[in-house]
């Protein structure tokens, strides 16, 4: 709390390496501006407003991110970097980590700074209209920024105006209850969302000059209602609705802090709120992106199609992209996703580090072709997942014809053959006409331009000690399998930065909120709203609807096994979009699925036999039941506040 008081140095502290693709978001407080000088013409008003939208966690983050590597989705070499306290349960009160209670709380108190003085600015250069336009900015980052306080740390100090910096630290206010604190958010969400517009000027087109491009990123009418309602969604989530894990959760005066009955009201609230959302989105615009040949002329793989269509669907902003409705302009930097997930291409790692490696728990998620989890799928369940298959003719579209790999990687979904490559298969990346394959440049990666064959065995193309005479220490799969989500298909494989591999990140897209109806009618009872919500993802992914999937395994779609499905999907569709780190703690399965270490094929095998084989990864992971579904407040707030409690377990 001390940040909401006393803090008068409104800095931002970037990951070193991240540059923004949008000037906004690179303005960063200046402790030395006078009052006077954040309005004294427009410009620097503006720069004050971008000032503002500077305390949003970066989502492309890896090594120093709260939510994208540290679920159970993937497993990594990087657990020397910031983020791997997270999954080996590191974090503590005295040792945060990772923490956005004072970030975030600095930016409120800029927001509301910016609030104090944006009718001071010069009417000869402001307009009224412009003006009402910053305020709601301002009240939208006001609501976002608790949002997100609230999703990671629940109850939370609630800021309704610019703190007293005078005020004496016995007279800090302590925590308002859940409820509270999520209804004032939702109130702050309706009332910015009034005074923006829907859309903003270049909206999905990364290729215009920065000056034409200058509103993409900022707040829409549309972010807030859809952020709105993911928060009454999680409101409504078994983490926060009725817990009992947190009957003893209580202020200094004896107050609950968290609701203690279930209230299934609160999932109506949400899918009425989700509904408002996706209905003003569609209206703007908004709609799945169904592209399918984004500079197929620059690598023709993978065909026109669902596969290519999933593969560019975070990395095209060359085509109008309609379906994300919030995004980070800053994007991935040098060492997150598109760097670390890159397949090598010699001894110098001269395209990437060949790092982000799906779990076999993640992978299992995946479907089969028929829309159906493997384990519940009658043409598969019986089926050996670890057969070594010779890949003939008939699998010669998914996999290397003459090659091997086993069962489990073949007749999946187009999701699982865009996002996932596996031994044996391919990495659609565009390579120089020379890399095909020349030994004498040290390459090792035969193939034709624009596929990658994946050797992931000890000492293949991408295997452990692929070149040189010991294993690497980084720079390699330690489960077998390599990411191939956020990664351009059109990427040239031995430079090392390509300029078009930069791209806004997205935080909130359409299927979001169509996945969130979907769960949220499925909680109500309304299967054929869920269905249809469900399908709309579904189809676009290229695998049957709900009901001609299930009718396969004979299943009865009632609302406990939709639910389940639901889940499955978002698991799927949200592969690596920071969504796991938060829907597994909000289901309460965070506490058994992040408990236990990942597994993965054989790496250190030489042969297809000694490789395929399931195997533990030695890397540490602990998720305490009692603490780890929040995260802590620093030690430090909580010895100066004396109102303040720590959540449970801290």
């Amino acid at each position: 709390m001390k940040a909401i008081y006393k803090a008068l140095a409104l800095t931002l502290v970037l990951v070193s390496g991240f540059t923004s693709c949008n000037s906004f978001l690179d303005v960063v407080p200046d402790e030395r501006t006078k009052e006077e000088d954040t309005y004294a013409d427009r410009d620097k008003a503006i720069r004050y407003l971008y000032s503002c939208y500077a305390y949003l966690p970066n989502a492309a983050s890896t090594p120093g991110g709260l939510d994208l590597l540290t679920g159970d989705e993937v497993v990594t070499p990087f657990e020397h970097e910031t983020f791997a306290g997270f999954p080996k349960g590191k974090y503590t009160s005295s040792n945060t980590v990772i923490s956005y209670w004072n970030s975030l709380f600095r930016g409120i108190r800029q927001c509301y700074m910016f609030l104090d003085v944006i009718d001071k600015i010069n009417p000869d250069e402001t307009t009224e209209a412009e003006k009402a336009d910053y305020k709601a900015q301002v009240r939208f980052l006001i609501a976002y920024y608790h949002y997100e306080l609230i999703r990671s740390y629940g109850p939370v100090t609630l800021v309704k105006e610019t703190p007293n910096i005078n005020m004496k630290p016995g007279d800090y206010p302590g925590r308002s209850p859940y409820d509270e604190c999520v209804n004032w958010v939702v109130e702050q969400f309706d009332e910015a969302a009034k005074g923006l517009p829907a859309r903003r000027d270049g909206t999905g087109d990364t290729n215009r000059p920065l000056s034409e491009r200058k509103h993409f990123g900022l707040a829409t009418s549309t972010a807030a209602k859809a952020f709105k309602a993911k928060l009454l969604v999680y409101a409504a989530s078994p983490l926060f609705n009725g817990n009992p894990m947190y009957a003893d959760f209580k202020d200094k005066e004896g107050n609950q802090l968290m609701p203690m009955s279930y209230d299934p009201q609160k999932w109506v609230r949400a899918k009425v709120a989700v509904k408002e959302a996706i209905d003003a989105a569609e209206a703007a615009g908004y709609a799945l992106y169904m592209t399918d040949d984004w500079k197929i002329a620059d690598n023709k793989w993978p065909l026109k199609g669902p596969e290519r269509r999933v593969r560019t669907l975070l990395v095209d902003w060359d085509t109008p992209h309609t379906e994300v409705i919030f995004a980070d302009t800053r994007g991935p930097g040098f060492y997150d996703v598109p760097f670390k997930s890159t397949p090598r291409s010699g001894d110098q790692a001269e395209a990437g580090s060949t790092g982000i490696c799906p779990t076999w728990a993640m992978l299992n998620r995946f479907y089969t072709k028929n829309g159906l989890p493997w384990d519940e799928d009658p043409e598969f369940k019986n089926l050996d997942k670890f057969e070594i298959v010779a890949i003939g003719d008939e699998y010669a579209d998914q996999a290397v014809k003459g090659k091997k790999t086993i069962r489990f990687n073949l007749d999946r979904e187009p999701r699982f053959r865009a996002w996932i490559a596996f031994q044996g298969g391919y990495y659609e990346i565009k390579a120089l006409n020379d890399q095909v394959y020349n030994p004498a440049r040290g390459y090792r990666n035969p193939g034709e331009n624009g596929r990658v064959i994946m050797d992931f065995t000890f000492r293949g193309n991408q295997g452990r000690q692929a070149h040189g005479t010991s294993p690497r220490p980084n720079n390699y799969t330690p489960g077998g399998y390599l990411n191939k989500k956020a990664c351009s298909p059109a990427i040239v494989k031995d430079r090392e930065y390509p300029p078009h591999e930069r791209f806004p990140w997205s935080v909130m897209r359409l299927a979001d909120l169509y996945l969130l109806y979907a769960e949220a009618a499925v909680e109500t009872n309304e299967l054929g709203e869920a269905k249809s919500y469900l399908n709309r993802v579904r189809t676009r992914a290229g695998i049957p609807t709900v009901e001609d999937s299930w009718a396969l395994a004979g299943v009865a779609l009632d609302q406990n096994k939709l639910r389940q499905i639901v889940r499955q999907e978002r698991q799927v569709e949200f592969y690596l979009e920071n969504q796991n780190f938060w829907d597994m703690r909000r289901w309460l399965l965070a506490g058994d699925a992040f408990d236990k270490k990942p597994e993965g094929m054989n790496i250190l095998g030489v042969t297809e036999d000694e490789f395929f084989k399931l195997t533990t990864i030695d890397v540490e992971r602990a998720f305490d039941k009692k603490a780890h579904y929040l995260l802590p407040i620093p030690l430090e707030d909580i010895n100066k506040v004396p109102k303040l409690v720590n959540n449970p377990g801290y």
